[in-house]
């Protein structure tokens, strides 16, 4: 019986291959969407999840009393090893790194790396596979160096490459062989070796060689060191939380003891909470607007089906007639459904395959393979075939089957009325649906161009930026400021400066800056930048008083400073001039200092934060750098890099020159909001072509069903016009009630998205104005083509159509 019930829905399908063909397109657009989305949502969900014992892994997280005073990321540096010596029944293994960047080379290849200092511990906690060496002596030596397999064919082709030698660079301008002790594999992502990088370390060295590159990691004043622990089975993070603050009090600082509040956080659910728990909320956002154009494809699935069922109604007749009975018509149905949506599903898992390495590169994130996921996933494919084929079967199954044989042979559905209201509640869903989805892509496309605006309080146009050797000494200083001034000699570079920062959010650290005759306990928290005196001139950061420390090419007093108007006014200088020559005292240094100028504010940091006060020290007065910044002549970009490029290799030879632009650096610091601006352009693009495969179906079925109405309006005087607005009125309807119902919706979701940032657009009428014209156009349109032909066509015709 099931294979004639097979038998009879394959003549159906093919006979009705218009309508077959954009219900199961429709369907497989949708379920493809969801594929795609619920791939790239799963893992995310996997980051950390194959570290060994990850139940018991934690980070210690670090809450300040300004947020602006230290990383939310880290803790001092001893902290973590004195939780494992000192209270072993709680905690049973530690990890502390300090992240740098330095140049890496062999023989004349040389890149710029991130690379760990950390404890041997790394190799043991996690459960990363070791590809070749010893992993309880990896890290024994000094001037060992574990990478991993990526870094290994990167510089060598191979991954078998223990025994090798790398040479590093330190701050000094000094260089040193590593040995390569082991190599590595991540088997999958983690927050252990990219906690904040978009890009995972892939150069661990040990803590010993830590005096090489000058850092201090085994200290008590040092709140700058990312630690983690791994606690004893059974240990909860509040039994931890005595122990932290006795340590603080015996062994820190007074006022990190006061100001720091450390906690534990999961590394299992870190990368979803970190940053305010953006990516998480990204997440969210694209399960919703997933769910939502899968939503419309069933809609219109079932649409489609319900107005197909009934012109069958005089093959039910028959049936009945010839002894059919209710429940071989109920199966007939429900068989019919689900074999156009298992095409539909198939057709689908095909689209995923073609698609997911362009669309992984949308989200920019590697998509998993089919054979990747749990056998669980599984069931999603059978539960859409099931759940959708009974919806789309239902009406027609139970329905048309219980009506008379009669009323079936005559083609009559009086007790149903053709059920126009359900198909019509069916279509304004849809309309509604893609109405929300692209008036929200108009305000997220509106949001990220103001990102990357001119509007920043800098010039980011034709800004480059590349890291340089550091030599972190007055005699290093100098020499950089030579080599800047070389620089910025050629034609192709209009100016150059040396920085520790770029505008990128990255500031060192937080200071408190406070009036020279009061005392720290007015301290306002700033952020810290240090450069040179050419700072101001080449991001184009416009100075509101005073000088930017000096005149460029005269000599520079290491005492003056710059602040922004943020920071004046919160030292109590409302007008900006009144700041001129004032001493000023901060944390860090014992000496007070003068204010050279104010400069207007800018974006430094992220727009979801306000701008904060910035304290500008001259790079002599810590002998600390990391960035030249150019900005280049805009007639050839191309050219002037190319420029540029040469005269940095003559200048610092053995150096990569991997510079950035600007806008490139916004990127980074914008990545969740890009992402989903580019899934709303994905999800725009398919909740429209799913509207107008189902508009185009009910139009269709409209214009079959109403031919000889068209014939008697034609014979009775009707126009071509007249018979065409016939139509257009019944769909315009439905748009007009779908976007009055669509408006208020995308507005509450879109206003409480743009309160995340603290600088946002305001949602103005034109989103909603394009996006009911854009429906509506589109909308007409197919109308037009699709009753032209009907409306132009001799009524004797339509009259004989039956």
């Amino acid at each position: 019986m099931l294979q004639n019930y097979i038998r009879i829905a394959w003549r159906n399908i093919l006979k009705n291959r218009f309508y077959s063909i954009l219900n199961i397109t429709g369907l497989a657009t949708g379920i493809a969407f969801t594929i795609l989305i619920a791939a790239y949502v799963w893992s995310e969900l996997q980051v950390n999840k194959r570290v060994k014992n990850v139940d018991n892994h934690y980070i210690i997280e670090s809450k300040w009393k300004d947020p602006n005073m230290g990383y939310e990321f880290a803790t001092v540096g001893m902290l973590s090893k004195a939780l494992k010596e000192q209270y072993p029944t709680l905690v049973k293994n530690y990890y502390r790194w300090d992240g740098i960047t330095t140049n890496v080379s062999l023989g004349e290849k040389a890149f710029r790396e991130s690379v760990q200092i950390g404890d041997s511990t790394f190799l043991s906690m996690y459960g990363f596979k070791v590809l070749s060496g010893n992993a309880a002596t990896a890290l024994a030596d000094p001037f060992s160096v574990v990478i991993s397999d990526k870094i290994a064919l990167k510089y060598f082709g191979k991954t078998d490459v223990t025994g090798k030698v790398l040479t590093m660079e330190n701050f000094g301008g000094s260089k040193h062989d590593f040995m390569i002790t082991a190599v590595i594999s991540y088997n999958g992502d983690n927050s252990v070796s990219h906690m904040l990088e978009d890009d995972a370390n892939g150069f661990y060295l040990p803590l010993e060689s830590a005096s090489f590159f000058g850092r201090r990691i085994e200290f008590w004043d040092n709140p700058f060191i990312v630690s983690m622990v791994e606690l004893q089975d059974g240990v909860t993070p509040q039994q931890l939380d005595k122990p932290i603050a006795s340590l603080l009090k015996t062994h820190s600082t007074q006022q990190i003891a006061a100001d720091m509040h450390p906690h534990l956080a999961p590394l299992k659910t870190f990368h979803l909470e970190k940053f305010n728990g953006v990516v998480k909320r990204m997440l969210y956002t694209l399960s919703v607007i997933v769910l939502f154009i899968l939503l419309m494809a069933v809609v219109n699935f079932v649409n489609m089906s319900v107005s197909r069922s009934s012109s069958r109604l005089k093959e039910i007749g028959v049936r009945k007639v010839l002894g059919g009975l209710k429940k071989q018509l109920i199966w007939q149905f429900l068989t019919e459904s689900t074999i156009l949506i298992l095409f539909a599903t198939l057709l689908a898992f095909v689209v995923y395959l073609l698609v997911s390495p362009a669309f992984g590169q949308v989200l920019g994130k590697d998509l998993p393979r089919l054979n990747a996921f749990p056998l669980y996933f599984m069931a999603f494919p059978f539960l859409i075939i099931i759940v959708t084929g009974l919806v789309a079967g239902l009406y027609p199954a139970f329905v048309l089957s219980s009506m008379q044989s009669v009323d079936s042979l005559k083609g009559k559905l009086k007790t149903a009325k053709e059920n126009v209201v359900l198909r019509k509640s069916l279509v304004a869903f849809q309309f509604f649906t893609a109405a929300v989805v692209l008036i929200s892509a108009f305000i997220i496309t509106h949001q990220v161009q103001l990102f990357f605006s001119k509007d920043l309080g800098y010039n980011k146009e034709f800004m480059i930026s590349a890291q340089v050797p550091r030599d972190w000494t007055p005699a290093g200083v100098n020499r950089m400021e030579g080599i800047r001034a070389q620089l910025a000699s050629i034609p192709e570079v209009k100016e150059v400066t040396l920085s520790y920062e770029v505008p990128d959010g990255n500031n060192s650290q937080g200071i408190n800056v406070y009036h020279a005759s009061a005392d720290s306990t007015t301290a306002i928290t700033s952020y810290l930048l240090s450069s040179d005196e050419h700072y101001a001139t080449t991001y184009g950061i416009p100075m509101s008083e005073g000088k930017f420390f000096t005149d460029p090419g005269m000599k520079v007093d290491s005492s003056k400073v710059v602040i922004n108007e943020k920071l004046a006014k919160a030292l109590g200088w409302e007008h900006p001039a009144d700041a001129i020559g004032q001493l000023v005292r901060m944390d860090l240094a014992r000496t007070p200092f003068t204010i050279a100028g104010v400069t207007k504010d800018f974006h430094f940091s992220s727009m979801a934060q306000a701008i904060q006060p910035i304290f500008f020290t001259h790079i002599k007065n810590s002998n600390i750098y990391r960035f030249f910044s150019f900005k280049l002549q805009s007639k050839d970009i191309p050219g002037s890099i190319a420029a540029l490029q040469r005269k940095w290799s003559e200048l610092l030879p053995g150096a990569p020159f991997e510079y950035k632009f600007m806008d490139e650096r916004l990127s980074r610091v914008y990545k969740t909001e890009i992402q989903l601006q580019k899934a709303a352009y994905t999800a725009t693009i398919l909740s429209i072509i799913i509207v107008l495969l189902g508009v185009t179906g009910m139009i269709s079925l409209s214009v079959q069903k109403r031919t000889k109405e068209i014939g008697i309006r034609k014979v009775l005087g009707a126009s071509v016009s007249g018979i065409v607005t016939l139509f257009a009125k019944e769909f315009m309807l439905i748009i007009l009630i779908a976007g009055l119902l669509a408006c208020p919706v995308a507005y509450m979701l879109m206003q409480k998205w743009l309160d995340n940032y603290a600088y946002h657009i305001n949602i103005t009428a034109e989103p909603f104005v394009v996006t009911l014209l854009a429906l509506a156009g589109v909308t007409a349109v197919l109308i037009v083509t699709q009753t032209i032909k009907t409306a132009l066509s001799n009524p004797v015709k339509s009259l004989r159509s039956e």
